[in-house]
Parts: structure tokens; C-alpha cells; sequence
């Protein structure tokens, strides 16, 4: 049995999960240093919704964020969230776009792409694949894990072995709501360990407060890597500690060999972090602690704050528990879905619209129709024809892969960014999120020539032209 080797997610996936993805580069510099000197299998740094949060609310350059955090880490892999077709988007791209997504990324400093799809439709990730493979990238193809009564030891095998038919380098189990239990761990590592020959990685939250437990067993089932965060940003909706699952596997036949003290200095600085985010009002201590409605209505951390939220904005919080109750019923309906964004989002705004109006269903939101006509891919369980006819009327569903359906775009985006770009990856940013990324170009051009950019919009607001 060789070691257990660890992906540090302090960089991207544990203040995605407690601050929102509001980490600024400026606050990673400091250790970027010594996480390169640990020994990592790899740091997670990039992709999910660190793109999106760097442009919209950072008032950073993501291309620029990836090439700081290569230079200064240049013995470690970086790793990133990948969202197949998606991208780090919310709609399907041309398979140009992805194409040259991928491409730059690997020249940017990503090693390994971990790449998966809300709905496990492997149609929805073959591009991307291809892309890593043909670009010189480590393909690490990602199982949203999720429970119901499809999703069984069966299911899972075969999406395993299909996604390493298909190029995958590993494979990671990908526990986005903290519902795998300690028991049920093993037994799904054990059985896609005998199942595929290339290495396993399991990925799973704190949530329900079994993560570390799930890990363990896991090591034991036979697992090669597992996601940490430094233990001031672990816990809750976050990860389990990196220096507690070291410490624990010391003297074992699966000790990490990682250095504690060296941990223990990088804990420090991270812990001063937790401290201003906390004084900021930015990290709230409830999303520190367990949650265990998770495991017993199966919705994950996040989406159920943005039930609360939603209930709150229509005054009717008060039926929360008939909308938790909904939603097991909505995602029945509509194929059994897994929970992970985007199709999460869908499920939960359509349970509270169920709940709200009064009657199943007399309101829907485009997003849901979108998902039952097939626009997102093939969900899970095929949807009931009755149900998809009550949805979308007369429309007539998707059944070929969504992309297929979407023509080159690449030179059209081009052109429409063409004032903009500065560098070849703009493109890439503007593809992705055209408003938010413009107003990111015209900032970025403003600084360069000495303009307050928040000057020239109040001047521009008292003296309109």
C-alpha cells in the first residue's frame, strides 16, 4: 500500500465553501511559498467559482491569478474545477470554445483538470477530455456523487469504467454535499478500486460532519488521494483538516510524509485570514459547524441557505419544511438529477415555487424547462413523457448530446471583444461572463491610463453626454 497522497484545497474549494470565493490573491502570496515546499500531490487553486468571483467581485485578471500562483509554487501541480461543456459558465459552449479553454488553461500552469458534469452525462465531458489529453494535461474525470434509488454501487461502477474508457487519467468521487457515510464509503471505493486500474481521489465536505470518518475509510477501502484544507478554513461546509488527517496517518502503512511543523507555520498564517474574515462579517461562524439536515433531506449546504433565502425575500420562511419536503419530489420528476450547481439551484427554485403558488408546477422556471427538455443533457432516470409534455408543451426535447446543437463560436466572440483584448485569453473571460468580464476590460484600461474608474462614472452620471 503506497502512501496517501493529499490535494490541498485552501487555495479554491474551502473559501469557496465558507466565504464565497472571496480569497483576493493578495491574501494567498504570503504562503503560496511554503504549501510549495509541503509536498502536496497537488494544490487546488483554480476554476469552480473562482473565474466568476476574481472578475465580478475581485477586481482581478483569474489568467493573472493562475500565472502568480504557477511562478510561485513551481515544484507543486495545480489542479482546477472544471465544469465539462459548461466550462466555469452557466450555459453549454461551442466545443471550439472549450477546445481553446483547455488549451490555455494547460499553457497557463494547470497540471490536472478534474472534470465533471452535474448530471453525470459523460456526452457533456468528452470534449474536454479530449482537449486535456491532446493539450498534454492530467485528466482527473469526477463522479457527482448523489443518493436515490438509481444511484447504487452499479451505477457508479459502470460510469467509472466508462469515464476511463474514455481517457480519464484518475478518477475522484466527488461528495459536492457532504452525504457520503463512513460504511457506505468503503464499500463504493472498495467496489471501483476492483472495477478500474487508474488511481481514485475522493472529495468530500465537512457538512454532515462525517468527512474525516469517510476518509479514513476510504484509505482503508484502497483510495490514492484525498482533498484537505488547512484546519482555520476546514470544517463546516468545508473540508477536513490537512494537519489532522496527517497526524492520523502517521506511523501507518498509509503516513503521508508530510512535515507537521511545516503545516503548522502555513496553519498560522491561514489562521489570521480566518480571523479577518471573521471580523469582516465576510465568514460566518454557522457555516463552521454540522449541519445534519443534509443527510436528512439530502440538499446541500448551500442550497439550502439559498431555500432560506428565497423563503425570507417572499416572507414565507415559515414553510421551509414543506419546500425541504418538495424538493425530493421535484428532483423525482425531473430524471433524479444530482445536487451540484447548476442543477441544484434549478430543483430548489422550482420546489419553492411549488410551495408559494400554491400548485405544483403553475409556474415554472425557465431553467427547470430547460432542464427536462434536455437542454443540460440526459439526466439520470428519463424524465416521464406525461411530465416533460406538461413542462415544455409542444417543444420537442433534446436527445443528442446539447452541444451538438451549438455552432462554432469562437471568431464570433472574438469580434464582439475585439476593443477589449489585451491578451489571447480575454476571449475566454468575455465567452464566459460577456458583462461581467467588460466591465472587468474597461476597469483594467481605465488603471492603465491613470483613470478613477469610480470618478469617471460619477462625472459620467452628473454630466451624461
Amino acid at each position: 500500500m503506497a502512501k496517501i497522497k493529499i490535494t490541498e484545497v485552501v487555495l479554491r474549494d474551502a473559501h469557496q465553501s465558507l466565504i464565497a470565493t472571496r480569497m483576493p490573491i493578495s491574501d494567498m502570496t504570503p504562503m503560496l511559498a511554503d504549501l510549495d515546499k509541503v509536498g502536496f500531490y497537488s494544490l487546488e487553486c483554480w476554476g469552480g467559482a473562482t473565474f466568476d468571483a476574481c472578475l465580478r467581485f475581485l477586481d482581478e485578471d483569474p489568467w493573472e491569478r493562475l500565472r502568480a500562483i504557477r511562478k510561485a509554487c513551481p515544484n507543486t501541480k495545480l489542479q482546477m474545477l472544471f465544469r465539462g461543456q459548461n466550462m466555469l459558465g452557466y450555459r453549454h459552449y461551442a466545443d471550439d470554445v472549450v477546445d481553446y479553454f483547455v488549451k490555455k488553461t494547460i499553457d497557463n500552469g494547470i497540471d490536472i483538470m478534474r472534470i465533471f458534469d452535474a448530471l453525470n452525462d459523460i456526452r457533456n465531458l468528452e470534449t474536454s477530455i479530449r482537449a486535456a489529453k491532446k493539450y498534454g494535461g492530467h485528466v482527473q474525470a469526477a463522479i457527482s456523487y448523489t443518493t436515490g434509488p438509481v444511484f447504487d454501487i452499479k451505477y457508479y461502477t459502470n460510469y467509472a469504467k466508462r469515464l476511463e474508457s474514455t481517457g480519464a487519467d484518475s478518477i475522484c468521487i466527488k461528495d459536492m454535499a457532504g452525504l457520503l457515510t463512513p460504511y457506505g464509503t468503503y464499500e463504493l471505493v472498495k467496489a471501483l478500486r476492483e472495477a478500474v486500474k487508474i488511481p481514485l481521489q475522493l472529495h468530500t465536505h465537512y457538512t454532515s460532519g462525517l468527512a474525516s470518518m469517510c476518509l479514513m475509510k476510504g484509505i482503508e477501502a484502497g483510495v490514492d488521494v484525498i482533498d484537505t484544507a488547512m484546519s482555520p478554513l476546514a470544517l463546516g461546509t468545508s473540508h477536513a483538516p490537512t494537519e489532522s488527517m496527517v497526524a492520523a496517518l502517521q506511523g501507518t502503512k498509509w503516513d503521508t510524509g508530510l512535515d507537521l511543523t511545516l503545516l503548522s507555520k502555513i496553519r498560522d498564517y491561514v489562521d489570521t485570514l480566518r480571523e479577518k474574515y471573521i471580523a469582516s462579517g465576510r465568514l460566518n461562524p454557522k457555516v463552521m459547524s454540522v449541519d445534519s439536515k443534509t443527510l436528512l433531506y439530502q440538499v446541500p449546504g448551500g442550497m439550502l441557505s439559498n431555500l432560506v433565502s428565497q423563503l425570507t425575500e417572499a416572507g414565507q420562511l415559515d414553510r421551509l419544511t414543506d419546500v425541504l419536503n418538495e424538493v425530493p419530489r421535484v428532483r423525482a420528476d425531473a430524471g433524479f438529477p444530482p445536487l451540484v450547481t447548476p442543477t441544484s439551484q434549478i430543483v430548489g427554485t422550482q420546489a419553492v415555487l411549488n410551495i408559494i403558488s400554491g400548485q405544483r408546477y403553475k409556474m415554472c422556471t425557465n431553467e427547470f424547462k430547460g432542464l427536462v427538455k434536455g437542454t443540460y443533457g440526459r439526466t439520470p432516470v428519463e424524465i416521464d413523457p406525461e411530465f416533460r409534455r406538461r413542462i415544455i408543451g409542444d417543444d420537442q426535447p433534446i436527445t443528442c448530446r446539447p452541444a451538438d446543437l451549438i455552432q462554432p463560436e469562437l471568431e464570433r466572440l472574438r469580434g464582439e471583444a475585439a476593443e477589449y483584448i489585451e491578451q489571447e485569453e480575454d476571449v475566454l473571460s468575455y465567452a464566459q461572463f460577456d458583462k461581467v468580464a467588460t466591465k472587468f476590460f474597461e476597469r483594467r484600461r481605465d488603471k492603465a491610463l491613470g483613470i478613477d474608474s469610480a470618478h469617471a462614472d460619477m462625472t459620467a452620471k452628473i454630466h451624461p453626454v
